[in-house]
């Protein structure tokens, strides 16, 4: 990526000078004099934390004030981290083990702020809305951990959610992690054989659910799946129906269900439970996730509850300065691992604001930002299609709403483009850190993100995380810097999972992340390190394209594409074919337009016109196809290589990960691609 002169925001020096990050710096370099000066620029620190383990993470453990024992004894490294040289695990029990000695209760730290304000805010999209205290929240938490107790429900056991984004979902979870069960969950908007290929892989004895939910204007009825599921998953003994679409029907909601109860009832066993929450290791099974199932069955991913609160307050305080009192939101599905990151603000002090439904509903397609406005959101998160939507619909927030007290944007899901940068700065506030960040289901946290001390350059991401070393790798395993390669991790860090479910000897969990380059975590995103250390994301390197030999990320593409007004999405894929007798592959990209636009020859020069003025010709499609709709999975990222099998003819697996599976067949034998 060629530099500009200058960044797009930089933070006032009274902002850097206050920012929790700068406070760290300061009590770490009083605290070892070895640490680079508190003012040293930020590459100097990253590199100690990832070179100093012992020292960084007990001190971000010290800096959060997590509750619990550490377990830590100064001067000995194994008590932090023991094998810190042994990142990929030869076999099950040999891999690297963080604060061996920890005790510690997730909910515990969660739930660490009591009062009258409020802990979470709901909103729907029809209007509806709710608040809890953090009084309240904590009183409702401590009966579901006493009714789980109650049930027979010990730690290590699985609890399951098929919830919208509600706060009985917060609840839930946070009842579980306080007695040490095991929580996983799925958004309604899965289909049952999506559920049961996840949940039957991890026998839950417990599945909360949802009578129903609302989007896009629709009530969409969720008990005939609920049954379907329960009777598919024999180790259920208890079923919870949070009632939803039928709260004046309660009752007959269940009456077809086996062994179930409404939520209030559920809850009703706990009251008079004293809250108590049972301390465990720091890598104690907290949360399973799961691959997004795309290319086969979906992988379980187990999560440490010690390495998930370490990882989500290191970002949350010193990556997005959150502090106690502000108002945090992230547009997620309970499908999707930034549910688990918004909920654990939480432990910030900060109030979380849930919201359920589109974030762009027929009646009121501005619902998110006047959502901002009227909750003084301080942290507003979403995705980069949203803003390319929002954009493409010609909102102008600054003009037509009051976002005074938003201070940072956060972006994930796909890469931003850098037409994105200048519509938020331009459109919807100018003063505001936008941070684009990426990590992953895989690690349940950040590899790149936001930092409040740094400028932010159009098209970047600020800046990778402390404590995690991440570089980007030529074919050859060699460390690059200003071209992109694959984004890698040469070093440890305790967010890692812990295991893949059911996956004893680590086959599947080594071959997920090291088989590429032995000893070193390659995620599998196609990235470059910029001149300003920065990063910038180019796509999945699985779905990287290879026209004539040159590598190039799908992302370079649509970020030039998605600038036309007449195009509202697309996605990218390779097609192989014969040329002159030999395999070869040409790029053939989809555009899903405006309503009432045609894809013509003039369109289609405009569009070869537009990529190849500001890439490359190597990006320039071959073959440029309208359609209606593009497939995408539950997590809502667009899925390259799902059309790539359909248009050569290959079957998709699991197909019930996909939001819009009947998409699929738009891209079905074209005779556009026959030629």
């Amino acid at each position: 990526m060629t530099p500009t002169n200058r960044p797009i925001w930089a933070p006032s020096i009274t902002n850097r000078e206050q920012a929790l990050m700068a406070r760290f710096c300061r009590v770490v370099r009083g605290r070892f004099r070895a640490s680079p000066p508190s003012a040293a620029p930020y590459s100097e620190w990253h590199r100690w934390s990832c070179e100093n383990p012992a020292d960084f993470w007990p001190s971000v453990w010290d800096f959060s004030a997590v509750i619990g024992d550490s377990g830590v004894v100064q001067g000995e490294l194994s008590t932090v981290i023991a094998g810190f040289d042994r990142m990929a695990p030869p076999d099950a029990d040999s891999g690297p083990k963080w604060f061996s000695r920890a005790r510690l209760n997730f909910a515990e730290n969660l739930l660490r702020h009591r009062g009258q304000g409020a802990a979470i805010v709901f909103r729907d999209e029809a209007g509806n809305r709710r608040q809890f205290s953090r009084d309240q929240l904590a009183a409702d938490v401590a009966r579901m951990a006493g009714a789980l107790r109650a049930s027979g429900i010990a730690p290590g056991d699985r609890v399951a959610g098929f919830l919208p984004n509600i706060p009985e979902a917060v609840v839930a979870m946070l009842g579980a992690a306080s007695i040490g069960a095991v929580w996983s969950s799925c958004s309604p908007d899965f289909g049952v054989p999506g559920v049961l290929d996840r949940f039957g892989q991890i026998e839950p004895r417990v599945l909360v659910a949802s009578g129903g939910y609302q989007y896009a204007g629709k009530n969409i009825d969720c008990l005939s799946r609920v049954t379907e599921i329960v009777n598919a998953l024999p180790t259920v003994e208890r079923v919870i129906v949070v009632p939803s679409l039928h709260a004046s029907n309660s009752e007959n909601v269940i009456a077809n269900i086996r062994d179930a109860e409404t939520w209030s009832a559920f809850l009703a066993r706990g009251d008079g439970a004293s809250e108590s929450f049972t301390q465990l290791p720091f890598d104690h099974p907290l949360f399973v996730m799961y691959s997004s199932g795309t290319t086969g069955e979906p992988k379980c991913i187990v999560h440490g509850a010690g390495g998930t609160l370490l990882q989500h307050l290191k970002e949350h305080q010193l990556h997005t300065d959150i502090r106690d009192g502000e108002r945090v939101f992230y547009f997620t599905t309970c499908g999707w691992m930034m549910w688990n990151w918004l909920v654990s603000a939480l432990a910030s002090g900060a109030t979380i604001v849930l919201y359920d439904g589109a974030p762009m509903p027929p009646h009121a397609p501005d619902a998110l930002w006047t959502m901002a406005a009227e909750e003084k959101i301080n942290v507003f998160g979403t995705s980069a299609k949203f803003l390319a939507l929002s954009e493409k619909a010609g909102m102008r927030p600054v003009a037509s709403h009051d976002l005074t007290a938003l201070r940072a944007i956060l972006s994930t899901g796909s890469p931003l483009a850098p037409s994105s940068y200048d519509y938020v700065y331009r459109d919807v506030r100018g003063d505001v850190m936008l941070a684009s960040i990426s990590g992953g289901t895989d690690i349940i946290s950040c590899f790149a993100l936001g930092n409040p001390m740094l400028p932010v350059w159009r098209g970047e991401l600020q800046c990778r995380g402390l404590g995690m070393a991440v570089d980007v790798f030529d074919d050859g395993g060699r460390p690059i810097t200003g071209s992109a390669g694959e984004l890698v991790c040469t070093r440890p860090f305790p967010s890692m999972p812990i295991a893949f479910w059911n996956d004893p000897d680590g086959v599947k969990y080594r071959a997920a992340y090291f088989s590429r380059f032995p000893g070193v975590w390659c995620h599998g995103d196609w990235a470059e390190i910029t001149p300003h250390d920065g990063v910038v994301i180019s796509g999945r390197s699985d779905a990287t394209l290879n026209p004539g030999g040159v590598r190039i990320g799908s992302a370079e593409i649509y970020r030039q594409v998605e600038q036309l007004d007449e195009v509202l999405e697309s996605i990218v894929v390779a097609q192989r074919v014969m040329v002159h007798g030999e395999s070869d592959e040409r790029l053939v990209l989809f555009v899903r337009l405006r309503d009432g636009r045609l894809l013509d020859d003039d369109l289609r020069t405009k569009i070869r016109a537009h990529i190849r003025a500001h890439t490359s010709p190597h990006h320039v499609p071959k073959v440029i196809v309208q359609v209606a709709d593009i497939p995408r999975t539950i997590s809502g990222k667009i899925t390259e290589i799902a059309v790539r099998d359909v248009i050569h003819g290959r079957p998709v697996k699991n197909i019930d990960a996909l939001a819009n599976p009947a998409a699929l067949e738009l891209f079905r034998d074209l005779t556009e691609l026959q030629a």
